[in-house]
């Protein structure tokens, strides 16, 4: 209970910055940043309201490490400029992104396995294979949103690197790092289904997800 609640203040206090921040970008009529940080808000907001309309526990560990990635990347690499401060930056956030999507795949597809209605009984390592390449996917269509977004409105989302001005080596690190990240997961919730062992941080998430979430799964490890 005392880490759930330590969880949820820096979930608020993360959620208070932001809120902050529109203000002070209001009171300077920095409309673009304002409506931008609403956005991000919003984003940190999902996690409640899928708890709240659809009874869908989510282990607090996730929601806290999801909402400090949307901070990071959206709120202190975007508006902070932070891609520009630091060269890791980049590179940090595309290995936490891979972890998280790889989570959300395994999730997914564990979610499905166990459900007895859908009839469908997947062998663990192709649910690691579909979790790696969820991962995978979903950051290969990221780098298409970046470059939508220069190509079409100006913006520098493809990081410029020397000597390679069109951001290629920028999208090619993103996307390595984005894999690694799914690996690692994927190696994780493999060894899971197959040891079914409460050892490392994925593992907890998983039983935690599992054993408040009882309505989505008709069996059980």
């Amino acid at each position: 209970m005392r880490q759930l609640l330590i969880h949820r203040r820096l979930t608020f206090v993360l959620q208070a910055i932001l809120v902050v921040e529109v203000m002070f970008a209001a009171w300077d009529q920095q409309w673009l940043t304002a409506v931008v940080t609403i956005g991000i808000i919003i984003v940190t907001l999902v996690p409640f309201f899928l708890s709240k309309f659809f009874r869908v526990f989510i282990p607090p560990e996730f929601v806290l490490l999801a909402i400090a990635f949307v901070f990071a990347s959206l709120f202190l690499g975007e508006i902070r400029g932070y891609y520009s401060r630091f060269w890791w930056w980049d590179i940090a956030l595309h290995s936490c992104s891979g972890i998280l999507l790889g989570i959300i795949g395994f999730l997914l597809v564990h979610v499905l396995n166990e459900t007895k209605n859908i009839g469908v009984h997947m062998k663990p390592g192709f649910v690691a294979f579909f979790a790696f390449l969820f991962a995978v996917g979903i950051g290969a269509l990221w780098e298409i949103f970046e470059f939508i977004m220069d190509s079409f409105f100006g913006m520098n989302m493809q990081k410029e690197m020397l000597g390679d001005p069109s951001g290629l080596t920028d999208t090619m690190w993103d996307l390595i790092v984005d894999t690694l990240g799914a690996l690692v997961i994927a190696l994780l919730g493999y060894s899971y289904i197959k040891t079914a062992r409460n050892t490392s941080f994925l593992e907890r998430w998983i039983q935690a997800f599992i054993k408040n979430n009882p309505q989505l799964f008709s069996r059980s490890k």
